[in-house]
């Protein structure tokens, strides 16, 4: 990792090196991503089928998308018990936690007859993109789907992509279940998002598309964002360590190496006040990188995107942090309550020692879908709230309006919309005549 003194212009460097991993910078692909795009909306099944055949090596036909009753307990068969323990132990915190970010319909009315609400309502269908191959990860289901059953939503569709043998990995299978998706189809990549959008024969459209992948997933969302509702647009997966002197470095080194370990372009960064801590963790680094087993992806990442930052003090330190907006922050710091409340941006936030970033990834309860690439500046943790939607209610009384029906028609003249003028007008049009003799 490259150690550097931290400055506004060392900061203003680093942002713009890790934004480079921004899907938004991989123009190159977009191309054949809305080829895929256009073919799975014009030709429907018949090219799902096809671009599965070609990107999955898998033979997969109008009968066999939808995963069976068969095949799931098939995968309940092949899980370990105690596996399936811990899935659901963690299943009950993922839940209580979102269970308390519902919002309920709210209504007031006055004695002028006046009734003025909110409906909160969930969305209808949702569609649940979880990947396959190589990255297998059940948490992700269980994060992507919690929220959404809680939030009420009836029917969660899940697409995940196949083995050459036709399917679906069988921890992936178990957490779908237990989480609650109602049906789930055997198709990845840039056409099962297309799919989701515009829908075909076998797969019905949606309202909402969630969860992580590829760059070909994270590009073909951005590019049906407007068809359907989507989460977010993810990056590579980062995190930020803030220490001072107290930080153990034996902890903080394997805290940075849990994200460097996703895949080349994620990031992991330390800032510190303290040089003999920075030290010591490099130290740490390299004794760790002997014995862990996706040793080449972490060096390509750390080699691109680590660094390790020496602030002059705390407050630098937080200013720093605040302006990378990290997805994940770690809090090591004597006084760590004190200065998580001077953290504006992050999606989420881990304090103290034994509060490791895995621990909120897994098991603790808040959602591990979180803002990438500085948008926890604006974006926040995938939520209850994003599987909601809320209708205005409106009732006035002839006797409400007509109190204030003159006011209305005098704002409408101003914007010179004389048929909203005259809508709020006719109703009292007579009366309104009888005061002007």
């Amino acid at each position: 990792m490259r150690t550097v003194t931290l400055t506004k212009e060392s900061t203003k460097d680093i942002l713009e090196n890790l934004l480079k991993r921004s899907p938004s910078s991989y123009g190159k692909y977009e191309m054949a991503v809305a080829q895929i795009l256009d073919k799975v909306k014009q030709e429907k099944d018949q090219a799902l089928f096809g671009y599965t055949k070609e990107f999955d090596k898998a033979d997969i036909t109008a009968e066999n998308i939808k995963v069976t009753e068969e095949e799931i307990k098939e995968a309940y068969d092949q899980v370990d018990p105690s596996l399936l323990a811990v899935i659901r132990k963690a299943l009950v915190n993922i839940r209580t936690y979102h269970e308390k970010q519902r919002q309920n319909s709210w209504f007031t009315s006055s004695e002028n007859g006046t009734m003025l609400g909110q409906k909160v309502t969930p969305l209808y269908r949702v569609g649940v993109y979880v990947p396959g191959g190589k990255a297998v990860y059940p948490s992700s289901v269980l994060m992507n789907i919690v929220p959404a059953k809680v939030a009420g939503v009836p029917n969660i569709v899940m697409c995940t992509p196949p083995g050459r043998d036709g399917k679906v990995y069988p921890t992936t299978l178990v957490a779908a279940r237990e989480a609650g998706a109602d049906v789930i189809y055997k198709v990845g990549g840039a056409q099962a998002v297309a799919a989701m959008a515009f829908g075909t024969e076998s797969i019905p459209k949606v309202d909402k598309i969630v969860g992580p992948g590829n760059i070909f997933v994270a590009l073909a969302k951005k590019a049906v964002y407007g068809h359907v509702s989507i989460d977010s647009v993810a990056g590579p997966s980062e995190i930020l360590v803030l220490a001072d002197d107290t930080a153990n470095p034996h902890y903080v080194a394997a805290d940075l190496l849990s994200q460097a370990e996703h895949d080349e372009m994620a990031s992991a960064i330390l800032i510190t006040t303290s040089t003999e801590l920075a030290k010591k963790v490099q130290s740490e680094i390299e004794g760790y990188l002997k014995v862990l087993s996706r040793r080449e992806i972490i060096e390509k990442s750390l080699e691109n995107f680590g660094y390790i930052l020496i602030a002059e003090d705390m407050d630098e330190a937080i200013e720093a942090a605040n302006e990378i907006a990290s997805e994940h922050l770690e809090i090591v710091t004597a006084n760590a309550f004190e200065v998580m409340m001077k953290i504006r941006n992050a999606g989420a936030i881990f304090i103290g020692e034994y509060s490791s970033e895995p621990l909120g990834d897994y098991f603790a309860g808040p959602n591990h879908v979180l803002p990438t690439n500085g948008t926890a500046k604006f974006f926040s943790a995938l939520s209850v709230d994003d599987f909601i939607k809320k209708s205005s209610i409106v009732y006035y009384s002839r006797e409400a309006l007509k109190e204030i029906h003159k006011d209305i028609v005098q704002f409408a003249t101003a914007e010179q919309l004389t048929a909203h003028a005259n809508s709020i007008a006719v109703r009292f049009e007579k009366e309104d005549e009888g005061d002007s003799l």
